[in-house]
């Protein structure tokens, strides 16, 4: 690959597709959001350096569970709950138009406990869908395939993401 196009800096998010009682948490981002403003996705976040530098390492030269920190983090943070039984469903990269380049990792994880509280400024709707009724929301592209996956995932069935019909 040429070094002047490989880049080792990547933006990292981890998002949780939260499950309850057979439904899935679709939050709307506030109208404010510079990227995707308005449209249903999951709750999640970037991770920072601050999820483990200021944790001691597991061993003598590594944090562990340090993306599961994160998502727990970011889900406590965005919308209020706790979550447990975080497992990985897929994952993505894009550029996003001002060059920033991201990794998103997707996890399904089940609700722990708590009332879903929206944190200002990041989202401004939730509601609790069936994959059904995930399809009546302008969900950001791919999410809906994410949710098939996460519910495949229930069911035991592990699959690679694909497009799949709406």
């Amino acid at each position: 690959m040429d070094t002047e196009q490989s880049q080792y800096l990547h933006e990292v998010v981890i998002t949780a597709i939260v499950a309850k009682d057979g439904k899935y948490l679709i939050t709307r981002r506030a109208p404010t959001k510079r990227r995707f403003p308005g449209m249903w996705t999951v709750p999640g976040g970037r991770l920072e350096t601050g999820d483990y530098l200021v944790m001691p390492k597991e061993t003598e030269f590594y944090w562990y569970n340090v993306l599961e920190r994160a998502l727990k983090r970011e889900v406590k943070e965005e919308v209020g709950i706790d979550i447990d039984h975080i497992e990985y469903v897929t994952s993505l990269a894009t550029v996003h138009a001002d060059g920033s380049p991201s990794l998103v990792i997707s996890c399904v994880a089940d609700y722990a406990s708590g009332e879903v509280r929206l944190q200002e400024g990041e989202t401004d709707q939730f509601t609790w869908v069936s994959l059904e009724e995930a399809k009546n929301y302008q969900l950001i592209d791919g999410i809906y395939d994410e949710l098939a996956m996460a519910e495949h995932h229930r069911q035991g069935i592990r699959t690679e993401w694909q497009r799949s019909a709406v």
